[in-house]
């Protein structure tokens, strides 16, 4: 891990390449001077990590990434970071496809931070990751999933009220007053409209 993981005490002096990867949109100015905390709200963590790295004496290059991976890989091939610093959440507006760009580090053998493209897949499906707790007999709450593509069948005893959310997003992504449904009526049209919107 870089040395901002480490005490003062422990701290490496050696300065580390490290290439932050961020989503193309969220690649940060060298300064926010003279930018209101609105502008820089949707960046605001990318600037941080880039410019506590920089402050550490690390050689940092963020980089943008949105639909091509071959950036990634002439990136690592060419300047060789000592670590990549993920702050990718999604590849081409994708959320779940953020473990695959993490595997293509693992097959470019680039140390990275964060989770394994295996802890990526299974946080992005909630009720895999349900399963896995049930059966260490870790109490979750009981779930329904309701396929994409397939026709709306709500099964007998619903015991209502009910919290719908995306299968696969996080950040509270389609969660709003209106994802508490109290009826089977109120289910399908928040089932349709987490297929349709998120």
């Amino acid at each position: 891990l870089p040395s901002c993981f480490m005490s003062p005490k422990t701290r490496s002096t050696k300065k580390l390449r490290i290439l932050v990867m961020m989503h193309q949109d969220l690649v940060p100015p060298e300064s926010i001077d003279g930018m209101s905390p609105k502008q820089v709200a949707e960046f605001q963590t990318e600037y941080d990590v880039v410019s506590a790295l920089k402050q550490m004496g690390h050689e940092v290059r963020p980089l943008g990434i949105l639909d091509d991976l071959s950036v990634i890989r002439d990136v690592v091939k060419f300047w060789k970071p000592h670590i990549a610093f993920n702050l990718l959440e999604e590849f081409n507006g994708v959320g779940v496809f953020d473990a695959h760009v993490v595997s293509l580090l693992e097959m470019l053998k680039q140390p990275y931070t964060g989770c394994n493209p295996r802890g990526l897949m299974l946080a992005h499906d909630k009720a895999l990751t349900k399963m896995i707790l049930r059966y260490h007999r870790i109490r979750v709450p009981k779930f329904l999933v309701f396929p994409l593509g397939q026709r709306f069948k709500c099964p007998a005893r619903v015991p209502f009220p009910l919290f719908v959310k995306s299968l696969t997003e996080e950040g509270s992504v389609g969660i709003s007053q209106a994802s508490i449904v109290h009826d089977e009526a109120k289910l399908a049209e928040r089932v349709g409209f987490i297929h349709e919107n998120v």
